[in-house]
């Protein structure tokens, strides 16, 4: 039923759940798992760089570094349960590159981790799960966690 999955991950707890599911869907179905990590552009550009002497301290090399960790340690778990995978990290905006990154790869299903949140939170910052399911027209699989905040 599906060769291609897509897992959009930034490395937090529903991230880490949405992979568990994709990791098990994608061994269930013999499918190739494709994982992006998105370095939000407005993040990078939110900074002015004035506190950064050299260009490559700037806050996009934490948010690249980190998700070549979170990559790395999704590789060896997709090892681990004899998974395929390939991963990619992409600058811009993440919703949007979610979205075109699902249509370049051709994905059968989109795995998307969210935090359970009251509604009145998002209704002042939504979500980028949120924003995906309104702009793709693919099939998609929300694992949802609870949080304590």
């Amino acid at each position: 039923m599906y060769d291609r999955i897509l897992l959009s991950t930034d490395g937090t707890v529903a991230s880490n759940e949405a992979a568990t599911h994709a990791l098990e869907l994608a061994a269930a179905h013999d499918a190739v798992l494709h994982v992006l990590y998105v370095v939000d552009e407005d993040v990078v550009t939110a900074y002015s760089g004035d506190e950064y002497v050299d260009e490559a301290e700037g806050p996009e090399h934490g948010l690249e570094e980190h998700g070549e960790e979170t990559l790395a340690a999704l590789r060896r778990r997709a090892s681990d349960v004899g998974v395929d995978v390939e991963t990619t990290m992409q600058q811009g905006r993440p919703a949007e590159t979610i979205v075109d990154h699902a249509d370049d790869c051709d994905a059968d299903l989109l795995v998307l981790g969210t935090k359970r949140r009251p509604d009145e939170y998002r209704a002042l910052l939504g979500s980028v799960t949120d924003r995906v399911l309104r702009l793709t027209t693919r099939p998609a699989t929300v694992v949802k966690t609870e949080v304590s905040e």
